[in-house]
């Protein structure tokens, strides 16, 4: 348990602090540099997650919370296609996808959570995934509070990164549901 607290508070408390950090000419990403700023980031954030991935293994057997009615697993994997569209759309040029979520991380990563809470009611499954959509609901709120609402309208927008975010996230939702969540995750998607 105390591996997997440790990584939640140390991924999560970079994460919120990077969302109530000051901006502007005071904010410490100007003052060290964009590089290094985000090089500490991501170091922070990498030992948070290997922390959460071994406190979660460990904490396996810990307990049941609630049972999921069966056709919850269902929605979960209905679930996870937008979402990895979405996620995949995150990280490309702006294309319709994106520019009409605004954010399309943050609303993948409510749908990966909403999914997994509906599937799962082990103690480390609930803790996890309701940690991930506490943050996601929070952040969301800590961005439109600062006015970033996405890509600005004008916006050039390539209709093409959508097709591409569509293939893409359609083909890792079709790897981990048939092949890479049970090698990854220990959990069997598609019986």
């Amino acid at each position: 348990m105390l591996y997997f607290i440790a990584g939640m508070v140390i991924f999560f408390g970079a994460h919120i602090y990077s969302a109530v950090r000051i901006r502007g000419e005071h904010d410490i990403k100007n003052r060290i540099g964009y590089g290094p700023y985000m090089g500490l980031y991501s170091l922070v954030s990498l030992i948070g997650f290997v922390l959460i991935v071994y406190g979660f293994g460990a904490l396996k057997g810990a307990g049941i919370l609630y049972t999921p009615p069966n056709w919850a697993r269902h929605v979960n994997i209905l679930l996870m296609i937008p979402a990895l569209i979405l996620l995949v759309a995150s990280q490309l040029p702006a294309g319709q996808i994106k520019r009409v979520t605004r954010h399309p991380m943050l609303v993948a990563v409510k749908l990966w959570a909403i999914g997994h809470l509906l599937a799962n009611g082990e103690l480390n499954s609930v803790l996890l995934f309701g940690s991930f959509l506490a943050y996601a609901v929070f952040d969301r709120i800590r961005v439109k509070r600062r006015g970033d609402m996405g890509p600005d309208l004008d916006v050039r927008v390539a209709g093409k990164m959508d097709v591409v975010s569509i293939i893409i996230g359609v083909g890792v939702w079709t790897a981990l549901a048939f092949w890479l969540h049970p090698v990854l995750f220990g959990v069997s998607v598609i019986a």
